[in-house]
């Protein structure tokens, strides 16, 4: 039996039991990777200052984000093909952030549907969006949104053109794989995901396929998606997607205070400081380094999230002493589900939580929103003088 510890078990347990094209999607970033180890590297360069002989008693890490009530400053980000890590992974996900009591964000380009998910979410059950060509499309995925009860829409920025992802060329990514010779050699040696995979008949992009006019399989999805990404995407579309949805509204994908500055402009409830994990802009800055400048630019105008990087509670704090009001988890939320389903996403939330809550303790600290760059060393976090 595995003990699981911390998220790299979650991980090593995942590479084992997913397919390989699915979890080198998850577990791969642009060209030379070089911004998606920085995300995790230069989190392990700030360092924390420990306090003693402080009451630790009664600690705290309940917060809001964008005026919601959650256990943590943790929020699972929006992943597409979550349900390809694991059979129903959208909804299996959602099930672990409601029991928790954080928010859960659905991508766009999700296998499991809105209507699926939402049958399972909680009130933190929020909708990433892409801007798309399609505009019609769009204001019906808003609309489906809506019906769902989901009570903040997510607006990605940072992919109106593609990355070029190495592993995903190589691989030859499809949903579901392809049977070539290499996959079907793979796939014999993950039984457990294929049996989950056989008990369901979730294996397509369950918001696209069927809600859009010619694309009912995964040939005719390509196609159309690998036109749809609207490089044209400007400011006004932003006001478009903002006037449609009439709710709480999230930028994702802000790493340059030039772009935050017309973010808290728009009017949005708040920005995602993002590289998209290291997945589009190679060569980029950290999201924890991109960070500091954001929230002196603009914190006291819109609300600053972050993602990027975050494996640990300790990440999380820092990002929070460095003025994120919230993070996101991508990757560890997917290792936990590649590794254990429903079961591995708890159980990554459990572990950040300790960690979280240990690592606060340990620095002084008993209310998650009193924390500030004063548990940090000086000089040894980004902005530091």
């Amino acid at each position: 039996m595995t003990i699981i510890t911390s998220i790299e078990d979650l991980r090593v347990l995942a590479r084992k039991r997913v397919p390989r094209m699915f979890y080198d999607y998850a577990d791969s970033g642009a060209w030379t990777e070089s911004t998606y180890r920085a995300n995790t590297s230069d989190f392990a360069a700030i360092k924390l200052r420990q306090r003693v002989a402080v009451n630790m008693d009664g600690r705290s890490t309940a917060t809001t984000m964008i005026g919601q009530p959650i256990a943590m400053p943790v929020a699972i980000a929006p992943t597409g093909l979550a349900g390809m890590q694991h059979a129903d992974g959208e909804i299996l996900a959602a099930r672990a952030a409601k029991a928790f009591g954080i928010p859960y964000t659905l991508s766009t380009m999700s296998i499991c549907s809105i209507e699926d998910v939402a049958k399972h979410a909680g009130p933190g059950f929020w909708f990433q969006l892409y801007m798309m060509r399609d505009r019609g499309f769009m204001e019906r995925l808003i609309e489906r949104a809506r019906n769902a009860g989901c009570s903040a829409l997510v607006l990605t920025l940072d992919l109106q053109v593609l990355g070029q992802r190495h592993k995903d060329i190589k691989n030859g990514l499809t949903a579901p794989p392809k049977l070539t010779l290499p996959n079907i050699l793979n796939l014999a040696t993950k039984p457990r995901w294929c049996m989950g995979m056989l008990g369901t008949q979730r294996r397509q992009f369950g918001n696209v396929v069927g809600h859009v006019s010619g694309v009912e399989d995964t040939g005719s999805l390509v196609a159309w998606t690998s036109k749809q990404f609207d490089p044209g995407l400007n400011w006004g579309d932003v006001e478009w997607v903002k006037k449609r949805w009439g709710g709480k509204l999230i930028l994702k994908g802000i790493q340059d205070v030039e772009d935050a500055q017309l973010a808290a402009d728009s009017g949005a409830d708040a920005l995602i400081v993002s590289n998209h994990g290291g997945r589009q802009l190679d060569g980029a800055q950290s999201s924890i380094h991109a960070l500091p400048a954001i929230v002196d630019a603009v914190g006291h105008r819109i609300e600053v999230h972050m993602d990027g990087g975050i494996r640990t509670g300790q990440d999380v704090l820092k990002a929070v002493a460095l003025g994120a009001k919230g993070t996101y988890i991508g990757r560890a939320a997917l290792y936990g589900l590649g590794a254990m389903g429903e079961a591995g996403v708890t159980k990554a939330l459990q572990i950040i939580h300790k960690e979280l809550d240990i690592t606060m303790a340990l620095c002084g600290q008993t209310r998650i929103g009193t924390v500030d760059k004063s548990i940090l060393v000086p000089g040894q976090y980004p902005g530091s003088p």
